[in-house]
């Protein structure tokens, strides 16, 4: 079932944790920032959504570096009720798509409370003092692949971001299916 987060709540500062990435390494959320701003990224393994627009993530994420926007991605989603986002399956998402960012799991899904994740994939673009600029969709596409010329929505907000420090007032909140929850969580 798709689920759409809030708006953006500008000036929210980000929250660091240090989890465990694909590469067996722990890893600080917010020392992934660049000078410019940092993308934090919900993520899963199996969201048709993620699917869909893994490789334009991939694509923006190596590219918001020229920006000095850093990126990282991370998994929150309960695995062991959806296997798919077991943490071995994780190390052959990243593996398979090329990551050029950590991928962190959030078993305690303790980092995707404190964000406020909604769904899979939700993105969080804050500029180099820490603050929220932008909660919103990586582009039009949702699910479906995306026409050669569509707008790159977070990429142009993240660009705007590291060459101002503001993001855009109109955004489009992104849409994916729902952060797994532990019932015990």
């Amino acid at each position: 079932m798709a689920s759409m987060p809030p708006v953006c709540d500008f000036g929210w500062k980000a929250i660091d944790a240090t989890l465990i990435g694909v590469d067996g390494e722990r890893h600080s959320v917010l020392g992934q920032a660049g000078p410019n701003g940092l993308v934090v990224a919900f993520i899963c393994n199996h969201c048709p959504y993620v699917k869909a627009v893994i490789e334009r993530i991939v694509r923006d994420a190596h590219d918001l570096k020229d920006f000095g926007v850093g990126f990282v991605a991370i998994n929150s989603n309960d695995a062991e009720a959806y296997p798919a986002d077991s943490y071995e399956n994780m190390k052959i998402f990243a593996r398979e798509n090329g990551f050029p960012f950590p991928y962190l799991h959030d078993a305690e899904q303790t980092v995707a409370h404190a964000y406020g994740a909604a769904c899979t994939p939700d993105f969080f673009g804050f500029n180099g003092a820490g603050e929220l600029q932008y909660r919103g969709r990586l582009d039009a596409s949702r699910k479906a692949e995306g026409a050669p010329d569509l707008r790159r929505d977070l990429f142009e907000a993240m660009r705007q971001v590291a060459e101002t420090g503001q993001g855009p007032r109109e955004q489009v909140a992104s849409t994916g299916c729902s952060i797994k929850w532990r019932e015990s969580v």
